[in-house]
């Protein structure tokens, strides 16, 4: 046989090793005969390439090695050798042997050209991804991708796709990483890869459960936008007046929300009058939401638009905020024509454009008097524009030397803002609302620092965290029950998808119909109040993008800097990552990520402050409410307790209401028969199968001390208030828990996931676990790391055999994880991510 029909057999090996695997092995082996028979190398390179690789596809990995090096060895031209190294890598790094991975791939690139190299550099890129180090893999895929569209190959660029859209993923850039999965899914589907279409799917359905659903709107413009749509009217000015209502409550993204929509109406209507104001309103919002590169184009736009139309006043409103928006970013401002903007805004009779005004004006031009003029308004108005006055009268006082009287000033800006904050009956209106303190909480700070007094810096490090406020839903509202009931009965009906969106958006519209009750501010404890016990205490901060933290060990309190908030922050999201591979199956790449990343942040976030074997109370910001601070090495059996805030730690009392509610729900795996153990331990029934509904359950919470839940948990980042239990009849979301009147002291929610919370503008939280806290729970025992449908009845029943022998809730939990030291990958990943939030033990 000529070695053509060689060749021939062994290309169909390769294309059937890429098609279907698992049926290969015969065909790669008689491929393998012919080339060997007809002495043909390349044949036979070819040939050995496609039974390492399907092997490499079904799992076999020291198999595939084998054959991949025979292939390599086989090789008599540079090309097919750099092609058979690419997976040769993929399988050295499944052994766990990065470095010889890396030196294979390496080969490859320098071999290859064209569209091999494009395919080497896209395996490079997801060898760099799954070793953790994330921007090297990034930036590959972001080179690789264009290469393989030129050279078309299909087959790989569907699965680079794939790979750099659960990268996405794991950074939370849900829109690429939704593009990249849905682009790969139809190459998918036409390359007819059913096996590649499974697995995007699953990876979709990752990516939902993280990104979750933002709400749309107000009720009554909801309702104004359904009219005049059903009467063919234009639907701009109603998004326009939704963006303008959610701007001033703090909710920035649904403000550019309403302004892109207002933007894209009126460029379909062709209503160019208009259209600038809806550049204005959006640069606005993304103002508000510290995107100043985007505020500053959006505003240049409209500044040219409005000078085009005539409207001068117009003009000033977008120069003002092209200013504040050069101002953030450290771009130089022209001095010129500044007092013309302010003339031409206070003019306009628009206060709280005058006001800002005169704040830009003043300090760029180190003008006092300017600055007095936006004082003025702390007087009378609105009370976000009475806070802007307390923040200008801060900024006077701090000019003529005054420090104490600058902070009165910015006391009294916070003080205006939390009362309006508690009129307002929605949570979610109320976390977002603390957008507009930031200014004043950070120059408090600013000013904390610079006079090097720790004592200040830990109160306006406190103040920073308005405290936790009790929700104000009324319990006995028989619209909200019903439309609550109306939720859970459409979840448990798969196809009734859209109309679930639409019950979730009446529910939230509903509720932000409501008014704030009765209310007090609270202030914020001092270092000296602070009463530590035996324990230590961190605090961090963070502050012009540097990381900073507090700590107070044996009384002595220490402000240590810990560098750029980015590259912390950029550490501790790799632990989700590691534990989830893990969980998911046993990975050396995965643990020595997770080793890595744990050992680094317990050298930047615990060893300068010393703690040592103290229990710890950790006040985080930002992403480190995520952390699983167990696996730090610091930590490993030693007791932490994570609180929003060292006020709330220390003001959390616990009620010793006796009774304990053991709860089991339905989808997750073994929670039946760890609630059975569980109560076992007590001596009490468990609350199992058709008898865990939602109603029951709140119930139960109403009337025990100790809550024990094992249901699995969903948090939905983009609507917090939807985050949920799944219990017999369906999810007991926020709301639900916002209608109880009380709540047990110890709730223990073994499921993944719930116990993280959104993380607003001002280290304000959303979810379950914020919710219980905020309703009273002292101590709360969930995860906060994403690892669906984990069985944990080997760490709570540790932990509860800890409480009934009398241990703190943290020192339970503590030895609970410690006592899984030698478990499986999978018990240890599970048992990581929880931890103990709440206030001080008893």
């Amino acid at each position: 046989m000529n070695s053509g029909t060689a060749l021939a057999v062994a290309e169909e090996a390769l294309r059937l090793a890429d098609k279907a695997a698992g049926r290969a092995g015969p065909t790669c082996a008689a491929a393998v005969r012919r080339a060997r028979h007809d002495g043909d190398a390349d044949a036979l390179s070819i040939a050995e390439r496609a039974w390492g690789r399907s092997l490499l596809q079904c799992g076999d990995v020291a198999a595939a090695a084998v054959h991949l090096r025979r292939s390599i060895a086989a090789a008599e031209r540079p090309e097919l050798a750099g092609e058979s190294r690419i997976p040769l890598a993929a399988a050295l790094l499944q052994q766990g042997r990065p470095g010889p991975a890396l030196r294979e791939i390496d080969l490859a690139v320098r071999d290859l050209d064209g569209a091999g190299r494009a395919r080497a550099r896209a395996q490079r890129a997801d060898m760099l991804h799954q070793l953790g180090r994330l921007s090297e893999a990034h930036a590959e895929y972001q080179a690789a991708v264009p290469l393989l569209r030129r050279t078309g190959d299909l087959l790989n660029l569907q699965r680079t796709l794939v790979n750099r859209g659960i990268l996405h993923t794991e950074r939370h850039s849900f829109g690429a990483a939704e593009a990249d999965l849905t682009a790969a899914d139809q190459l998918a589907h036409k390359l007819g890869r059913q096996l590649a279409a499974g697995i995007i799917a699953e990876n979709l359905g990752f990516l939902e459960t993280l990104r979750g659903d933002v709400p749309a709107a107000l009720a009554h413009l909801d309702r104004a936008e359904q009219a005049i749509g059903a009467e063919g009217g234009q639907l701009g000015p109603v998004f326009m007046d939704r963006g303008e209502l959610l701007l001033a409550v703090g909710s920035a993204s649904e403000a550019q929300e309403a302004a892109e929509r207002a933007v894209h109406a009126f460029e379909r209507e062709r209503r160019g009058l208009l259209l600038p104001g809806a550049r204005v309103l959006l640069a606005q919002a993304a103002l508000l939401a510290r995107d100043w590169p985007t505020a500053l184009t959006q505003a240049q736009r409209a500044r040219r638009q409005f000078l085009r139309q005539q409207r001068g006043e117009w003009a000033e409103l977008a120069r003002l905020i092209v200013v504040r928006s050069s101002m953030a970013l450290g771009r130089p401002v022209s001095r010129r024509g500044l007092r013309d903007m302010v003339t031409a805004l206070v003019r306009s009779g628009w206060p709280a454009a005058a006001l800002e005004a005169r704040l830009a004006a003043a300090l760029v031009l180190g003008d006092g008097e300017l600055l007095g003029e936006a004082a003025s308004a702390r007087r009378r108005g609105p009370a976000g524009l009475r806070a802007r006055g307390w923040y200008a009268e801060a900024l006077l006082r701090e000019r003529a030397g005054d420090a104490r009287g600058s902070s009165r000033a910015l006391r009294r800006g916070l003080r205006v803002l939390d009362e309006h904050s508690m009129s307002l009956g929605a949570t979610d209106l109320r976390a977002y609302s603390a957008v507009h303190r930031v200014e004043l909480t950070e120059l408090g700070l600013r000013t904390a620092l610079r006079d090097g007094r720790v004592p200040q810096v830990f109160e306006w490090a406190e103040r920073s965290r308005r405290l936790l406020h009790q929700p104000v839903l009324p319990p006995d509202d028989p619209v909200l029950a019903d439309l609550l009931a109306q939720l859970r009965s459409v979840v448990r009906n798969a196809r009734h998808a859209q109309r679930q969106v639409g019950l979730e958006r009446r529910i939230r519209d509903h509720v932000r119909l409501h008014r704030g009750g009765d209310f007090h501010v609270v202030e914020p404890i001092s270092l000296r109040e602070l009463d530590l016990g035996a324990s230590a205490l961190i605090e961090y901060v963070q502050l012009d993008g540097q990381l900073l933290g507090i700590g107070v060990v044996d009384g002595v309190s220490r402000l240590v800097p810990l560098g750029s908030v980015a590259d912390v922050f950029g550490l501790v999201e790799r632990l989700p990552f590691a534990l989830h591979r893990l969980a998911r199956r046993s990975s050396s790449g995965a643990q020595s990520l997770l080793t890595d990343a744990a050992s680094r942040l317990d050298k930047l976030l615990l060893e300068p402050f010393h703690v040592d074997d103290r229990p710890l109370v950790v006040v985080p910001t930002g992403p480190l409410h995520d952390l699983p601070w167990s696996v730090l090495p610091g930590r490993v059996g030693r007791p932490v307790t994570v609180s929003p805030s060292a006020t709330l730690w220390q003001s959390t009392r616990f009620d010793n209401r006796p009774g304990v509610a053991v709860v089991a729900g339905p989808g997750l795996s073994g929670a039946r028969d760890e609630a059975l153990a569980v109560a076992k331990l007590y001596g009490v029934d468990p609350w199992l199968d058709s008898a865990a509904t939602v109603d029951r359950v709140l119930g139960l919470l109403r009337s025990c001390g100790v809550a024990h839940l094992a249901a699995h948990g969903r948090l939905a980042l983009d609507n917090p208030l939807f985050s949920s239990l799944r219990l017999h009849d369906g999810p007991l979301v926020v709301h639900d828990l916002e209608r109880t009147r009380q709540v047990p002291h110890t709730v223990v929610l073994a499921s993944c996931d719930i116990g993280r919370s959104l993380v607003c503008t001002g280290d304000e939280l959303l979810g379950l676990s914020a919710t219980f806290l905020s309703r009273g729970t002292a101590t709360l025992i969930a995860s906060v790391v994403p690892i669906p449908d984990l069985e944990t009845a080997p760490l709570m029943t540790a932990f509860h055999r800890g409480l009934l022998a009398g241990l703190p809730a943290p020192a339970a939990l503590a030895a609970a994880q410690s006592s899984l030291a030698g478990g499986s990958p999978r018990d240890l990943a599970a048992a990581a991510g929880f931890v103990c939030l709440g206030g001080k033990s008893v």
